[in-house]
């Protein structure tokens, strides 16, 4: 069972247990029950609307930058987030294709993005005589300390251009590469696992003055039996 499904599965259960409704019963406008709707959909859009899938291929379908406005975010993504061995950096967690995706998506983002790279270039050609992706690292370092602080007395929208680019493109790049393959990888995060248990702390058991049965807690805190399903009986008492 995937991700998705697991997570209807509990959302589900839990709602009918905690209602009392029979999902079955309920019907969409075509006439399918609710659950065969949602189960039809995860197969088929994996947890986007028709709609939704709409929107994204057409948001595909558009160019907002040129190649030369790419590898100059892409220059400029690796200036902000450097890659670290051995997940990699921002180009292989595909943060350029992420911030042409939401200069698209959020046209307000466009013009402000655009603008940066063309101030990017002049700032560049004005100090170093090239263009900002053929600079040094240093001469980029150079260029973006000028504009990496904004006056936190004043709304961003206030500041300079430069300053609301620089601002826009390390959140992009930053939340780009953490929610990407490579950058919850190099998070070193693996979901929820399973660790050993040994019950209440004792000083806390102390506080308030209660304490384990021996017998119960041999039972239930014993983690050679961690895949045996407890029993009880008729009266409540755990046998296994």
């Amino acid at each position: 069972m995937d991700r998705r499904k697991s997570l209807q599965t509990l959302i589900l259960g839990g709602a009918a247990a905690t209602s009392g409704l029979v999902f079955n019963s309920c019907k969409t406008e075509n006439g399918e029950s609710i659950d065969e709707a949602i189960t039809t959909s995860s197969e088929k859009y994996f947890g986007r609307t028709p709609a939704e899938l709409e929107r994204i291929e057409k948001i595909n379908a558009e160019q907002l930058f040129n190649e030369h406005e790419m590898e100059t975010i892409a220059a400029l993504s690796i200036v902000i987030l450097p890659p670290k061995e051995p997940h990699g950096g921002p180009i292989e967690a595909g943060v350029p294709e992420l911030v042409e995706f939401m200069g698209k998506d959020i046209p307000d983002l466009a013009p402000t993005l655009l603008g940066g790279l063309m101030w990017l270039d002049h700032k560049s050609n004005t100090e170093f005589g090239t263009e900002f992706k053929s600079a040094t690292l240093e001469q980029k370092k150079q260029i973006c300390d000028e504009i990496c602080w904004h006056d936190t007395e004043k709304p961003l929208s206030e500041q300079p251009l430069e300053i609301q680019f620089f601002y826009t493109m390390r959140g992009l790049t930053v939340t780009g590469y953490y929610t990407s393959k490579v950058g919850i990888a190099d998070l070193g995060y693996k979901g929820n696992s399973p660790n050993v248990w040994d019950g209440v702390p004792q000083d806390v058991l102390d506080q308030h003055g209660v304490a384990y049965d021996p017998e119960w807690i041999a039972k239930c805190v014993d983690q050679s039996q961690r895949n045996v399903i407890a029993e009880w009986d008729d009266e409540g008492n755990l046998l296994t």
